[in-house]
């Protein structure tokens, strides 16, 4: 009995991030890693446009809170 314990407690790990592994999976596939909200895509668009005029050769001026 002692060992069949010990053998689940040694699976246990390896089972259940095969298992979270699968589930993140699942989500990607239906489209949940996006950014949906707007505010959260203005967010966003400030460093992307300065990451673009960076690859461009371009100065990034400063920022203004």
């Amino acid at each position: 009995m002692q060992y069949l314990l010990l053998g689940l407690a040694a699976l246990a790990c390896p089972i259940g991030m095969g298992l979270m592994m699968l589930m993140m999976a699942r989500g990607m596939r239906s489209g949940g890693g996006g950014a949906a909200d707007p505010a959260e895509r203005r967010e966003v668009a400030g460093p992307r446009a300065e990451v673009a005029l960076l690859k461009a050769g371009r100065p990034v001026g400063t920022r203004r809170g």
